[in-house]
Parts: structure tokens; sequence; C-alpha cells
């Protein structure tokens, strides 16, 4: 495929969007796959660690379902996206002046809260800008400049840590992230005249009623394997668990996003021929490799597999969830949809970190990975009575 056909179909909001989040993540990668390093150095345990990363999520995710009814309400995204990385580009010099752990959760959730405006409205702006026929290729191509700005963010942090240590890297990451918000300043918002709106009397419980039954029903299964997914946090200390020290679970990192960003576009390209349910079935499945793996893993050749494989699974699900999830909406509600589906699968983000993390703590680290297997089965054998269409 050569790079013109590649890019049919792409428009410059798409552009724009992947740039902004290329910038945005090289400036958090420089800083969040540090904070469980610098959680342990100040002698946090598991469970805080848990606390931190599922409150943070937990906090975004009860934003975006109001940041998504309220663009759709309104029909403006711009605004929404423009305040949602503002804040979190301020939040970004904060965790240089973070001593304790209660004030990291804090900044934590405060850069979060960013998140939570931000990511329903740029998400149907992306569903918004592209041919329904290429939208898993769209988010696709999205998901691969966020992963190219995680990758550079990490080898910064990798490289500089050594040099700079925690504090001062955490005060540069401010730089890439400014560079972002002023590339959103150049989005144009689509004349939506043509479509359906929101009536001003509708309801923001009568707008989540109107969402499709199967549409629902592919929510709850989200949820349920996200209470279970553990995510790239308990692989670090999985890492640190089996002797490896803070700059090769750094390079580890990076390496689950080189593999990540590889896979995701195609990824979306498959979803977009064959259906996006399969591609979610396989990406579910590797998950659960995943979890049993690292029952068993205890040399740092294994771990290094563990991390390739979380990569394509995570590649395999990232964007082809929120393609599904534009795909069986109503127009009218797409930023609706897309904000409920982002609130479901982070609200329990907070009671998932804290159940893996105190499993960790009080029975052992197998214990985590048991659990997010058996939630992961659970969701597969719920997701059969999904449809692959809006029906």
């Amino acid at each position: 495929m050569n790079r013109k056909s590649f890019l049919k179909g792409f428009t410059r909001n798409l552009i724009i969007v992947g740039f902004v989040s290329l910038f945005t993540d090289l400036g958090s990668q420089m800083v969040f796959p540090l904070i469980p390093l610098y959680l342990v150095t100040i002698g946090a345990s598991a469970w805080v660690i848990g606390l931190v990363e599922g409150a943070a999520e937990t906090t975004a995710s009860l934003l975006k379902v109001f940041s998504g009814y309220w663009s759709d309400k309104i029909k403006k995204r711009k605004p929404f996206v423009l305040t949602g990385y503002s804040l979190s580009t301020i939040a970004k010099p904060m965790f240089a002046f973070a001593t304790s752990w209660p004030f990291i959760l804090f900044v934590r959730v405060f850069e979060r809260v960013g998140k939570g405006i931000r990511t329903a409205p740029r998400d149907a702006i992306i569903a918004e800008s592209v041919d329904s026929s290429i939208r898993g290729k769209a988010y696709g191509f999205h998901r691969a400049m966020d992963g190219i700005g995680s990758i550079s963010g990490a080898v910064l942090a990798f490289l500089l840590l050594p040099l700079l240590g925690f504090t001062k890297i955490f005060l540069i990451a401010v730089v890439p992230s400014a560079i972002a918000v002023l590339c959103i300043l150049f989005l144009k918002e689509k004349n939506k005249t043509g479509e359906k709106k929101i009536k001003k009397t509708t309801s923001f419980k009568v707008s989540l009623k109107a969402l499709p039954r199967n549409l629902k029903l592919f929510i709850l299964v989200s949820t349920v394997f996200t209470f279970g997914h553990f995510g790239y946090a308990f692989i670090l200390l999985k890492a640190r668990n089996i002797g490896l020290g803070n700059d090769t679970a750094i390079l580890l990192y990076v390496l689950f996003y080189i593999v990540y960003t590889l896979f995701i576009i195609p990824s979306g390209i498959l979803s977009d021929k064959i259906g996006r349910k399969p591609v979610l079935i396989i990406g579910y499945m590797l998950f659960a490799v995943t979890a049993i793996s690292l029952i068993f893993t205890s040399q740092f050749y294994a771990i290094l597999v563990v991390f390739v494989i979380y990569g394509v699974f995570y590649a395999m699900i990232d964007g082809v969830q929120r393609a599904f999830v534009a795909d069986l909406s109503p127009p009218e509600l797409k930023a609706t949809a897309l904000g409920t589906f982002h609130t479901a699968i982070g609200l329990v983000a907070l009671p998932g970190g804290l159940v893996a993390g105190i499993m960790w703590d009080k029975i052992s680290p197998e214990a985590t990975f048991l659990f997010a297997l058996t939630l992961t089965i659970c969701s597969l054998l719920l997701f059969m009575f999904v449809r692959n269409n809006k029906q």
C-alpha cells in the first residue's frame, strides 16, 4: 500500500488531532511510566499504585459522558478539546513538587480531569471527519500517532532519568504538551446543520436511554473486561519483582509501545474489512494469554515476550473499540455514546486497580493475574451476544 492510497479519505482535522495526541503523549509518557517507579522510590506499596492509577482513570471517566453529552447538545467539539488538553498541560510540571503519594494522587487526578473533558468530543471529531468505511483505519492512525508520541516520551524518560532525575523530567514534559495545545487552534468545527439535534428539553437521562441495546451490551462487555485489566503498571511491577531495574523496566515499556504502534493501524484496517467484533475477540484472547504468561513468568526473556503480546493485544482493542462504539451509535448521539463507553470502563478502573493491588500485596502477584484471566473469560462469553452491526 503506497502513501497516497493509505491516506485516501484522511482529512485535515484527523491529521491535526493526530499531531495533538502525538505531542501530548510525548509529554505524558515522559511522566507516566516514571510514576509507579517514583512511588516505589518514596516507599509506596502496590495498593497505593493501584489507587493512584485507578482514581485517575475513574475521575476522567466520570467526566467523559457529561462532556460528550454537552458536546452533542451544543454541537461543539473544539472548546472541550482545547480546555481538556490545556488542563493536562498545566498539571504536568506539578508532579515536580510532589514529595508524598497523596499529592501525586491529587495531581494525577487533576491531570485526568483534562482527559475526561476532551476524550469523547475528540473521538467524535475523528468519527465525523472520515467516511465510516475507513473509520477503523482512522482511529488506528490516531492511536498510532499517540503511540509514536508515547515511544518518544518513554525513550526520553529513559535517557534523561540518569542525567536529570525525576523532578526535572516532570518540568520539561510541559513543553511538548504546550505545542499540542497550540495545534488545537487550527481545528475546524464540522458544519452539523444537516444533523438531527438534541433538543434543549432532552435530558441527559433520555439521551442515555436512546442509545441502542446492542451498544449498551457491548459497553457492558467492555466494562467487565476492564475491571480485570491490570494495565502496564502491574507488568512493570512484575518486571521489578523478578529483579529488573528501573532502566530495564522503562525499556520494556518502550518495547510495548513500539509493538502497539506497529499493530494499531493494521488492526483498524482489519476491523474495517472483517468487522470489529472478531478483532476485539482476538484481542481479548491475547490478553488472556498475557495473564497466563505472567502467572508463570520468572525470567527476563519471558517478560520480554509478555510485553510484545501485551502490545499486540492493546493495539487490537484500543482504536477498534472506539470505532465499534461509533458504528453502533446514532449520528446525533455519537459523542454521548463515546462518552458513555469511556465512563463505563473508567468507573471500574478504581475498584479494579485496588483489587489488583490488594491481591498483589495480601495474596500474591499470581492472584492478580488469575483474577484478570477469570474476568476475561467472562467477557468473551458475554461477547457472544453482541451483534457486529447496529441492529
